[in-house]
């Protein structure tokens, strides 16, 4: 007996990788195999499609000659030469195809297994010969994500019924809003799917009742997320389909209440999704039910943005393999739940938007997986606990707007090696928490983010910063710093900067032109932000403050600054936003802002600036919304052509000299 089982088990193994090589070589091909060309008829309609698109970036450039199997995105059957696989998705690189979804070319290919125009701008209507494709297993025509609106749409979905073999199934951001009530009735005629996705697809019909439902007793995924159904959740979803593993509703527009989850039900769950919806106090209910598995299996649990209220259900301990749980903007009240300790796999939580009250308890040390945790804009107080800082795999913490109070030591950082975000942004009414490491740490992470708000510093400009060679955005803002900024400190390539409300003092820099590789190049090129309002910043703005071509927003509001404005200033084109308010520039409005015409915002209030105002601020800078000019030296009249700044809604000329008549269209 036990020699047959030996002999049999090669055999098996055998037979079972014979299977594992036709499967593959149904789809994909070898270069020898597509060799042989292809079928004519295929050629041509894939040249048809090809010249239907927009191609600007020449990625269908291999589409010439008569091999078609050689092309890219193009395989084919290495006995049949028939194109069996499509792919011509966009990964991310702005190399997006376009054109007309209406091309013929795609009801052509009755062997076609494999199909995938994802994330290109393809427009109108999708074709319905496309149910001839009777043998496809995957569909993927997801559209544009850089397009709120769909592009894509369909008059129907009763072509699905010809897909008989499809397994994957992705119609997001495509307009089904003319198959809203049919759509369910069609999928149900898919009995091979495993997924379904139909995120925001403008969907607002949910069936409350579907039986029978067994065609898709084999479903493994239902992503269904920004829709409109304004409905609650169906009770066939959570007692029909036990085999679902993934279920995305976020932002669906779901009421509560959620249909009791009968036992065993769900219980293959790994990602449940339904946060940003309506559902209230039954999200909980849901949460105790699916506590029950006794195989649970999942990993992630995102109920946030529902406003559950109450208190956090002790049951969470109970998802001994969740990985990211997600309860942000559900208006729990209470303290932090223990039951979270037994959760050991954590690796993401998020608690804020909540009333929270409470500590920090010690234990969130013992985390140890834990990658992200937001706390932010609860009730919380007391100290924070000195053993989240042996979270090793900890790359972000944001623990803004709660009343800490106490000392954050270099201990709170001992073991974050791979912290990268860092937010501690508090109430300018609370300023109990101080910062105390010496003044030569090195701390050992190497940090892209900062944010540290209305706590206490030191008095010092924080020299540890020079050592974070990654970062990207710092916020110092409200901290205590009485000091100069050092001149290394412009060395550093960072792209937003608010070291506002301190006590800073010194000269701006001559130059952002700090010489790196190549020389010419600024190092702070991709700098857009730069707030450093509310100091004491002295001396004249510099003349040569050039390569800031990303720069959106300058702000030295409230500072010594003398001069005038520098022509620099407005050869940025990006910038929407200029506040150089309270300080003593002077001089006449410098005809150099002509050319600020992309401004929104310009607030130069409370200076010494003279003269006239110019007409031009009507004719060149036609994007203001906001102009403040108040409390200066300017004289003469108001230009009628002010009139002319259809997006102005605020104005502020008062506290100058100005005389006669105010335009007819401010009256």
């Amino acid at each position: 007996m036990a020699s047959r089982k030996n002999t049999l088990l090669p055999l098996i193994v055998f037979l079972l990788f014979k299977l594992l090589i036709v499967e593959a070589t149904t789809i994909n091909s070898t270069d020898a195999d597509l060799n042989k060309g292809c079928i004519e008829e295929e050629r041509k309609a894939l040249l048809e499609f090809k010249h239907g698109l927009k191609d600007h970036s020449d990625r269908l450039s291999s589409w010439v000659g008569a091999h078609c199997c050689k092309w890219r995105g193009v395989d084919c059957n290495n006995q049949t030469g028939n194109v069996v696989k499509v792919d011509l998705r966009n990964n991310g690189d702005f190399s997006r195809l376009g054109g007309n979804s209406s091309s013929r070319f795609l009801g052509s290919f009755e062997r076609l297994r494999y199909l995938n125009l994802s994330n290109a701008i393809f427009g109108g209507v999708i074709p319905p010969h496309l149910g001839n494709l009777s043998r496809l297993n995957y569909l993927d025509l997801n559209g544009d994500v850089y397009y709120y609106v769909p592009l894509m749409r369909v008059s129907n979905l009763n072509w699905l019924s010809g897909l008989s073999s499809l397994k994957y199934h992705d119609l997001g951001r495509v307009n089904l809003s003319e198959a809203t009530t049919t759509w369910m009735q069609t999928v149900n005629l898919l009995p091979s799917l495993l997924e379904l996705h139909l995120a925001q697809c403008e969907l607002s019909d949910f069936p409350p009742y579907f039986n029978p439902f067994v065609n898709l007793t084999s479903l493994l995924v239902i992503d269904l997320p920004y829709n409109y159904f304004n409905t609650t959740l169906p009770g066939w979803l959570f007692n029909n389909i036990s085999t679902v593993t993934d279920l995305y509703l976020g932002g669906a527009n779901i009421k509560g209440p959620i249909p009791q989850v009968g036992v065993g039900n769900l219980c293959h769950l790994v990602n449940l999704d339904l946060s940003h919806n309506d559902i209230e106090s039954q999200g909980i209910e849901l949460v105790n039910g699916l506590s029950t598995c006794s195989n649970n299996s999942l990993e992630l649990l995102n109920l946030g943005h529902n406003q559950f209220g109450g208190g956090l259900p002790d049951s969470l301990g109970n998802f001994k393999n969740l990985k990211s749980l997600d309860f942000g903007n559900d208006n729990f009240v209470g303290s932090f739940p223990n039951s979270i300790q037994r959760l050991t796999n954590l690796e993401s939580l998020d608690l804020s938007e909540n009333s929270i009250s409470g500590p920090i308890p010690t234990w969130i040390g013992n985390l140890l997986r834990m990658k992200r945790i937001d706390l932010s804009f609860n009730l919380m107080n007391g100290t924070i606990p000195e053993s989240i800082g042996q979270l090793t795999e900890l790359t972000q913490l944001y623990l803004d707007s709660n009343p800490w109070e106490g000392v954050i030591s270099e201990i709170h950082f001992s073991n974050l090696t791979n912290l990268e975000s860092f937010s501690l942004h508090l109430s300018p009414k609370n300023q109990s928490l101080h910062f105390q490491v010496r003044p030569g740490w090195i701390p050992p992470f190497n940090l892209k983010y900062i944010d540290v708000s209305n706590c206490h510093v030191y008095p010092k400009f924080p020299t540890w910063l020079r050592t974070q060679k990654r970062l990207k955005k710092i916020t110092l803002r409200n901290v205590g710093i009485s000091d100069t900024i050092p001149k290394g400190f412009w060395k550093m390539d960072i792209w937003w900067l608010d070291l506002s409300k301190n006590q800073l003092h010194g000269k701006l820099p001559l130059s952002f032109n700090v010489a790196c590789i190549p020389s010419s190049i600024s190092k702070l090129k991709d700098l857009y932000v730069i707030n450093l309002s509310n100091n004491h910043l002295s001396g004249k703005i510099p003349k040569n403050w050039n390569g800031l071509d990303e720069l959106q927003v300058l702000d030295l509001f409230k500072n010594k600054l003398s001069g005038g404005i520098p022509s620099w200033m407005c050869s940025v084109s990006s910038l929407s936003s200029l506040k150089l308010s309270d300080n003593n520039l002077s001089g006449e409005l410098s005809s150099s802002l002509r050319n600020c015409t992309g401004l929104y915002f310009l607030d130069l209030g409370n200076n010494r600036f003279s003269g006239e105002m110019p007409k031009w601020i009507g004719e060149r800078m036609t994007s203001l919304g906001q102009l403040r000019l108040r409390g200066n030296m300017l004289m003469g009249d108001i230009p009628e052509k002010l009139c002319w700044l259809s997006y102005l809604h605020i104005l502020d000329l008062a506290l100058n000299n100005l005389s006669g008549f105010i335009p007819q269209c401010f009256r």
